[in-house]
C-alpha cells in the first residue's frame, strides 16, 4: 500500500476522479477533501505529500492553509494562478501552475483569431450585412511572415507547431532564451523590443507577473508594423488597456485579437472594459474561451495530476512557479 497521500482540495466529479485515479496509481493514496468530514480536514491535510488544488483561497479556510506548508508540491489545475494569493505560503514551499494544460485547444484559438484577422473575416461579414461587397479589397497572406510568440511554453509551442503549418517564421521569447522546439529566432523578455517590430503576428501567452504587467504599452506598440495583428490569450493586464485603445483608434489597419481582458468573471466577479474595444472595427473579442472545449477539463486533471506524480516520485515538477512571481 502507498503511505504517501495525495490531498485534493476540490470537488470532481467522477470522470475527473477516474482521471486523477489513473494518472496517480498506486503512487499515492488520494483523499478528496470535500468528502472529508470537517472535525477530520486538519488531519488529512497535515499528513498531504502533496496537494492538488484549484482555489486554495476558496478550497481551504485560513485556519486550514498553515497546515500544508511543508508538502512536497501545491500543484493547481490552472495555468493562471495570479489571482490566487499566493504570498500566504513560505517561499521555499514548490507551487507549481498548470502551464499547457489547454494548449491545444488554445493555440487552435489563436490560430483561428489570426486568420479572421488577416482574411477580413468580420469586417467584411459586416460589410455584407449593409449590402457592400468588396470584392477586391486585399486581405493578407500568413506564409511567409513572421510569427512572433511572447511566452514560448505550452501553449506558445502549440501555437508555433500550427502558425509553422501556415508557412510563418516562428520567432519566440521564453526566460530561458532557448528551447528543443525549433524557431528561426528565439530571446529572453530582455529582447522583446527586437520581437516586436518584426513580428506580423503577436501571439501573447505569457503568464501574468510583476515583470510581465503592463510590459507592452504605448512605446512597445508603437514600434510594431502598421498592419501586425495581436492575439492575447494570456492575460488583458499584460497590455496596457488605454495604450492600445489608443493605438487601436490612430492604426486602423492593426488588429487586436483579445480572448484575454483586464476584468474578467471568473478573477474579479465582473466583466467590464474601461474602454469601447467593441466599438472598433480592427477588434475581434472572445470571452476567454479558448480552453472551454469538450474533454478540456479532464485533459487538465490529467496533466495536473501527472506532475503530483512526478512530485510523489522524487522528480523535478514542472511550471513551478518562483517567489518572485508570485502576484498576491
Amino acid at each position: 500500500m502507498p503511505n504517501a497521500t495525495l490531498v485534493v482540495t476540490f470537488d470532481v466529479h467522477r470522470a475527473g476522479r477516474e482521471v486523477i485515479g489513473e494518472t496517480i496509481g498506486t503512487t499515492a493514496t488520494i483523499v478528496y477533501l470535500p468528502d472529508v468530514p470537517p472535525a477530520k480536514r486538519a488531519t488529512v491535510l497535515r499528513r498531504a505529500a502533496v496537494i492538488l488544488a484549484q482555489h486554495t483561497a476558496k478550497d481551504l479556510t485560513p485556519d486550514e492553509i498553515p497546515l500544508i506548508r511543508d508538502v512536497k508540491l501545491l500543484q493547481f489545475v490552472t495555468a493562471g494562478v495570479d489571482f490566487i494569493p499566493l504570498r500566504a505560503f513560505p517561499e521555499a514551499l514548490p507551487i507549481a501552475s498548470n502551464g499547457g494544460a489547454f494548449a491545444e485547444p488554445m493555440a487552435e484559438h489563436a490560430l483561428a483569431m489570426t486568420l479572421a484577422a488577416a482574411k477580413r473575416l468580420l469586417i467584411e461579414h459586416r460589410q455584407l450585412a449593409q449590402g457592400v461587397f468588396n470584392q477586391f479589397t486585399p486581405n493578407r497572406m500568413l506564409s511567409g511572415r513572421v510569427c512572433g510568440i511572447f511566452g514560448f511554453g505550452g501553449i506558445g509551442v502549440a501555437t508555433a507547431r500550427l502558425m509553422r503549418t501556415l508557412g510563418m517564421s516562428i520567432h519566440a521569447i521564453n526566460r530561458r532564451g532557448h528551447s528543443p522546439e525549433a524557431t528561426a529566432w528565439i530571446g529572453t523578455p530582455a529582447h522583446l523590443d527586437v520581437l516586436l517590430p518584426a513580428a506580423d503576428v503577436l501571439v501573447i501567452a505569457a503568464p501574468l507577473s510583476h515583470a510581465t504587467f503592463k510590459c507592452i504599452g504605448a512605446r512597445e506598440l508603437a514600434m510594431m508594423q502598421e498592419d501586425a495583428i495581436v492575439v492575447n490569450l494570456a492575460r488583458g493586464e499584460i497590455i496596457d488597456e488605454g495604450a492600445l485603445f489608443t493605438h487601436l483608434q490612430a492604426h486602423p489597419q492593426f488588429t487586436a485579437c483579445l480572448d484575454a481582458w483586464w476584468v474578467e468573471p471568473v478573477r474579479h466577479g465582473a466583466f467590464r472594459m474601461e474602454y469601447p474595444f467593441m466599438t472598433l472595427p480592427n477588434v475581434i473579442g472572445s470571452p476567454h474561451n479558448s480552453a472551454s472545449v469538450g474533454g478540456g477539463w479532464q485533459l487538465a486533471l490529467r496533466r495536473a495530476a501527472e506532475n503530483c506524480r512526478r512530485a510523489l516520485t522524487g522528480e523535478q515538477p514542472y511550471s513551478l512557479i518562483r517567489p518572485e512571481d508570485r502576484m498576491l
